[in-house]
C-alpha cells in the first residue's frame, strides 16, 4: 500500500460465456445439479450463457453468448460460472475486525473458568510486546456459571495487562494491570460494561497508523475473496481522516462507506460533506456515510432498552440503559439531516427501536436503524412507512438464540423479526457488524434464510426469509443481475446460490433442507471478485 494517490484505470474486459444468477441451468460448474434449459434466459442464448462486457469500471452490455462484438478487450471465458452484482456489508467496524483476526480468540468460551485457561494458555507462547496488553476478543457471559473478574485474571497473568473484549463490544474483562493500561483506577471487578468500556475501547487499537492499515488492507482482501465489494464502516474513531490515509497509500480492495460518531460531526458538516459524496482522490471508491448514533446498549449485556423488564433485574436498569434518550437524539439528527447526512441509529431492545423510529418520524431523517433485533408489533409497519432501512446481522440471532430464549423470554417470536420486517414491506440491509460475526455475507444470508446453524433445529423459523430476498438485501440494491451502466462491481460464483432452493428462489420449508441450504451457503465457492471492472479476487 504504497506509491499512487490514483487508482490505475481498469482495461475493458469481456466476460465470455456466463450465466445468470437464478437462471434455469446447471446448478454448479462441473456438477450435476439441474438441467439445461430449452430456450433463451434473461436475454441468453439458447443455453443459457450470456457475455457481459465491461468498460471503463461500469457495466456496458449483457447479451446473449457469441453475440457481445468488441474486438479488441480482454476476453476472460467463465465457462459456464454463474455472475451477479457483488456483495456488501451493511454494517462494520473495519479497523476492529482487522485487529480481531489477530487477537485471542474466546467465542468458544463457555465459563470464566475456560476463558482464563485460554488467556494462560496464551501467555505460556510468550507475553504480548513492551507497552502492550494481551487482548481478547469475544467472550459471551450472559450464560456463563461463574462471574469473570480482575482477580480470576490476575492469577495467572500476573503484571501482564490483559484486556478481553466481549462479542458484542459493550464491555470488556480488564486484569488489575489491564485496568492499569487503559487508565482506570480501581474496580470492583474488572468488568467494565457500556459507559464504563466504550469511551476506553480504543485503548485495544494501540497500533501504529501503517501496521493498522497493513492489517485492514489484509481483511479487505480476505473480504472481497467472499465476494464483497463495499462496506459501510462505522468505526469508532476519526474515520474519514484514516480512510483518506489509506486511500492516499493506494488502497482500492472495497469500497467504504464512511460513517460519521458525534465527535467528528461538526468536522463533517464544516466541510459540507453529504451521505454519498465522493472523495476526492480515491478513485470513487470512498463516500462520506452515515451519522452514527448508538442509542441504547446489547443483550449480552441486559442493557438493551426494553419496554419489559429483565428477568430477576430490578432498579433504574431493569429495562436497559437508553444511552442517549430522545431530547438529545432528536436534535443530533435534526443537524446530520441539514447537512444532508442519513442517519444509521442503533437500537436493540423493543422500546430503543420505537424511540429511533419516533426520531426519524420528528425530523424527517433519511437512513437506518441498526440492529433492530427485538421489535414492538405495532412498530413494524413504521419501517416502510418511514422509508427507514432495517439493518439487520442475522448471524447475531444464530450467536444469541440462548442468550435471548432466557433474557428475552416469551418475547423472543418477534425477536430478530426479518420475516415479519419483510412481510411490511421494510427494506432490508444484511450485514455483519464485524467483528461482532465476521465479515462474510454468505454467512448473513445462511443464517437469514435457515435460522440454523451447527446442525441446530432452527430457531423460530417462522421470521426465516427467502433466499432472493436476503440476496437482494445484500448487492447495495442491484438486484441480482448486472445491468448496463452499473457499476461493474461483481462476483463470480461456481454455483448458483438460488439452485439451493431447488427451483430458482422458491421457498424452502423442511428443517432438513434449511440446514443443508445453510452449510452450502456458508461455504458458497467464490471464483472471482471485479470492482469497478478491476479482479480484486480470481481464482482461475
Amino acid at each position: 500500500m504504497t506509491g499512487a494517490v490514483s487508482l490505475p484505470a481498469a482495461g475493458p474486459v469481456l466476460l465470455t460465456n456466463a450465466r445468470l444468477v437464478g437462471s434455469p441451468n446447471v446448478g454448479s460448474v462441473g456438477g450435476s445439479v439441474g438441467v439445461a434449459p430449452t430456450g433463451p434466459t434473461f436475454g441468453g442464448s439458447a443455453d443459457g450463457l450470456v457475455d457481459v462486457l465491461v468498460r471503463d469500471g461500469a457495466v456496458v452490455t449483457v447479451g446473449p453468448a457469441g453475440r457481445v462484438g468488441d474486438g479488441g478487450v480482454e476476453r476472460v471465458d467463465l465457462g459456464g460460472r454463474f455472475v451477479m452484482p457483488g456483495l456488501w456489508d451493511a454494517h462494520v467496524h473495519l479497523t476492529q475486525w482487522a485487529l480481531v483476526r489477530r487477537r485471542l480468540d474466546l467465542s468458544g468460551a463457555r465459563s470464566a473458568a475456560e476463558a482464563v485457561a485460554l488467556v494462560r494458555d496464551r501467555l505460556a507462547e510468550g507475553p504480548p510486546e513492551p507497552g502492550t496488553a494481551l487482548v481478547g476478543y469475544g467472550f459471551r457471559d450472559g450464560l456463563w456459571p461463574d462471574a469473570p473478574t480482575a482477580d480470576l485474571l490476575d492469577a495467572v497473568a500476573g503484571e501482564v495487562p490483559v484486556v478481553l473484549v466481549s462479542g458484542d463490544l459493550h464491555c470488556a474483562w480488564l486484569s488489575t494491570a489491564g485496568l492499569r493500561f487503559a487508565g482506570v483506577g480501581a474496580h470492583p471487578t474488572g468488568l467494565l460494561r457500556e459507559g464504563e468500556w466504550l469511551p476506553l475501547a480504543a485503548v485495544v487499537d494501540r497500533a501504529p497508523d501503517h501496521l493498522a492499515d497493513a492489517w485492514v488492507a489484509d481483511a479487505a482482501a480476505a473480504a472481497a475473496a467472499r465476494g464483497v465489494v463495499g462496506v459501510v464502516d462505522l468505526e469508532i474513531t476519526d474515520n474519514l481522516t484514516a480512510w483518506r490515509r489509506r486511500f492516499a497509500a493506494g488502497f482500492d480492495a472495497l469500497r467504504v462507506r464512511s460513517g460519521v460518531w458525534t465527535p467528528w460531526l461538526d468536522d463533517v458538516l464544516a466541510e459540507g460533506l453529504r451521505s454519498g459524496d465522493v472523495l476526492p482522490g480515491t478513485g470513487g471508491l470512498l463516500e462520506q456515510g452515515p451519522f452514527k448514533v448508538v442509542t441504547d446498549g446489547s443483550l449480552n449485556t441486559r442493557t438493551a432498552y426494553c419496554h419489559d423488564p429483565y428477568p430477576g433485574l430490578t432498579g433504574a436498569e431493569a429495562h436497559g440503559i437508553l444511552s442517549v434518550p430522545p431530547a438529545e437524539l432528536v436534535p443530533l439528527m435534526a443537524r446530520a439531516v441539514a447537512g444532508g447526512l442519513r442517519c444509521a441509529i442503533h437500537a436493540i431492545g423493543d422500546h430503543a427501536n420505537t424511540l429511533a423510529l419516533d426520531a426519524f418520524a420528528a425530523t424527517g431523517a433519511l437512513g437506518s436503524v441498526e440492529h433492530a433485533q427485538l421489535l414492538d408489533p405495532a412498530d413494524l409497519a413504521r419501517f416502510a412507512e418511514l422509508g427507514v432501512v432495517a439493518s439487520v446481522q442475522p448471524e447475531h440471532a444464530m450467536d444469541d438464540r440462548d442468550i435471548a430464549d432466557r433474557h428475552w423470554a416469551g418475547r423472543t417470536g418477534r425477536a430478530f423479526a426479518f420475516g415479519a420486517l419483510d412481510d411490511a414491506g421494510a427494506v432490508l440491509a444484511l450485514g455483519s457488524d464485524a467483528p461482532v460475526a465476521p465479515l462474510d455475507p454468505w454467512f448473513a444470508v445462511a443464517a437469514a434464510v435457515s435460522r440454523s446453524r451447527d446442525g441446530r433445529a432452527p430457531w423460530h423459523p417462522e421470521q426465516r426469509i427467502g433466499l432472493r430476498t436476503a440476496l437482494v438485501a445484500s448487492t447495495d440494491g442491484r438486484g441480482l443481475v448486472p445491468t448496463a451502466g452499473a457499476p461493474a462491481d461483481l462476483v463470480v460464483l461456481d454455483a448458483d446460490p438460488l439452485s439451493l432452493d431447488g427451483n430458482a428462489g422458491a421457498e424452502v420449508a423442511e428443517a432438513a433442507d434449511l440446514a443443508a441450504a445453510a452449510t452450502s451457503l456458508r461455504d458458497m465457492p467464490v471464483a472471482a471478485t471485479l470492482l469497478s471492472g478491476r479482479w480484486t479476487h480470481r481464482t482461475f
